[in-house]
């Protein structure tokens, strides 16, 4: 295995994934890092830090890369989480999206946006793991798709019918509302990583809300 795949799968490792501490961001620097692009803090980059990066990662640099893991990992497994519907899978989603990355870096074209390139990848990877799972349990529905509305008046009961209601809907229709009412992606963007037109996106997003509010009423009413 190549050091930078190595690398790639070691960010991606659930024991990697970074706290939600306020000193996460000047968290020490990857044991064996040469350069301070492998001290990289989780989060966004600057424009001009990640086109650096970019480059150095297109000739080689397995550190530069890894700084890019690390800077959108977080915004990767969210992509994810909203097409795959456990958190293994969108584990899994996440390391084979930054996988197929690398392999692809001699690709990527300097100038346009890397997250976006990267995020349609890992929407990618994550389709083709619901593709291999089509029977689902929706009692496997994480937690993390209701939390993430974070209303701390939610009950319980309402948690419970949400998750119903959300296996109810298709696999499209259940990524478009996740990722659009609960992760803030715009139309467009949804569009370019589910590789369907924007007014397609549209569409799903209000057939996915109607579903779901006549699913949470029908709910309600049988109780």
């Amino acid at each position: 295995m190549s050091p930078a795949l190595a690398l790639v799968r070691a960010q991606a490792d659930p024991a990697h994934r970074p706290s939600r501490g306020r000193g996460d961001a000047a968290g020490a620097p990857t044991p064996g890092a040469a350069t301070p692009a492998a001290a990289a803090s989780f989060g966004p980059l600057g424009a001009a830090e990640e086109q650096r990066l970019v480059a150095n990662a297109q000739r080689g640099d397995a550190e530069a890369f890894g700084a890019l893991v690390r800077a959108h990992q977080r915004r990767a497994y969210a992509v994810a989480r909203a097409i795959v519907a456990t958190h293994e899978d969108a584990e899994d989603a996440v390391q084979d999206g930054f996988l197929n990355a690398f392999r692809a870096l001699d690709r990527f074209l300097p100038g346009q946006p890397f997250g976006a390139w990267l995020h349609r990848i890992v929407a990618n990877a994550a389709l083709d793991s619901t593709r291999r799972r089509r029977v689902r349990d929706a009692d496997t529905l994480s937690e993390n798709l209701a939390a993430g509305w974070h209303d701390p008046g939610e009950s319980a009961d309402l948690r419970a019918r949400l998750h119903v209601g959300l296996a109810t809907l298709t696999e499209r229709q259940r990524a478009v509302i996740v990722l659009h009412d609960v992760q803030g992606f715009r139309h467009g963007e949804i569009g370019r990583l589910l590789n369907i037109p924007e007014g397609t996106a549209r569409s799903d997003l209000f057939h996915a809300r109607l579903a779901l509010r006549r699913s949470l009423r029908a709910l309600h009413e049988v109780r």
